[in-house]
């Protein structure tokens, strides 16, 4: 069906570069660093997840950055030359950088004066902004104009869940989520926080128990507690780079949720998988509004 506008969205969302270039969505790469080194997020195609957490382990400090207004006002202006644009961005309160996507719309809008910009927050990072975007692509797909696109996903993007549990609390610390002596006494009881996306779109801790096994139980409970439609729903089982875990956490929700539809396994990015570190494990859906 002709669309007479572009659908894109960022690395941060996690999106299977697959899905993306099969389907021609323009994909903002994200920076992080690795040591001193800097890369930009490519959503899997270079397959370096693995590497990544590898060198994680080993010590190396990971970290991201913003990225600057001038890099999208590269990334929106050749499309905005030609077309009008949709753009779908992580949310707000985890990064300034969404001020610089806005502050790039508004200097290619002068630019542009007849051009049609929009750009949703949609609240989420990583798999559960994913979802969204997997959906509106479905949409547009079908011929949603703007407009209608724009209202799906302000109605729907506090469906869109992740409850997640990290393997080494020193990755949160280092990020500011939790406290030193938190992080210390958390890893020498074996605390398991349950973390999740709230309505107001940030990352927190949800609960917290003591093991793994306990971990994978919160989170097939929350997974119960909160989707609608198990069988009609796209369900993700994620982790970074711990696959015989994540194996075991969707053996325990088919069990649990025998309706789901063979849920796909999904590694987490470098930008996402950062801040967490390698071990995380969770499972992402649509459901009921968030929690929290």
């Amino acid at each position: 069906m002709p669309r007479d506008y572009i659908l894109m969205t960022d690395s941060d969302s996690d999106l299977p570069w697959k899905f993306a270039r099969d389907r021609g969505i323009p994909v903002v790469r994200m920076p992080y660093s690795v040591g001193d080194q800097e890369y930009f997020d490519d959503n899997g195609e270079s397959g370096c997840e693995k590497s990544f957490f590898d060198r994680m382990r080993k010590g190396e400090a990971a970290s991201t950055s913003l990225l600057p207004t001038a890099a999208y006002l590269d990334y929106f202006d050749p499309i905005l030359a030609k077309n009008d644009l949709f753009f779908i961005a992580f949310s707000s309160k985890m990064s300034a950088t969404f001020n610089n996507v806005l502050e790039a719309r508004e200097e290619l809008l002068q630019k542009y004066p007849g051009r049609r910009f929009t750009v949703v927050d949609t609240l989420s990072i990583s798999f559960p902004m994913a979802l969204l975007v997997m959906r509106a692509w479905e949409l547009y797909d079908q011929g949603a104009s703007m407009e209608e696109l724009e209202k799906w996903l302000l109605e729907n993007r506090t469906r869109s869940h992740a409850f997640v549990t990290v393997d080494d609390l020193v990755y949160l610390r280092r990020g500011g989520r939790i406290s030193s002596t938190s992080a210390v006494v958390g890893s020498m009881l074996n605390i398991k926080p349950i973390l999740t996306l709230t309505r107001a779109g940030k990352l927190e801790a949800f609960g917290k128990v003591q093991g793994q096994k306990k971990a994978m139980k919160a989170i097939v409970d929350q997974v119960e507690l909160n989707i609608e439609n198990p069988a009609g729903q796209k369900v993700l089982v994620i982790h970074a780079d711990a696959p015989e875990e994540a194996r075991e956490l969707r053996e325990m929700l088919l069990r649990r949720l025998p309706a789901i539809q063979d849920p796909d396994t999904c590694m987490i990015g470098p930008v996402i998988g950062a801040h967490a570190g390698p071990g995380t494990l969770g499972v992402c859906f649509m459901g009921k509004e968030r929690p929290l």
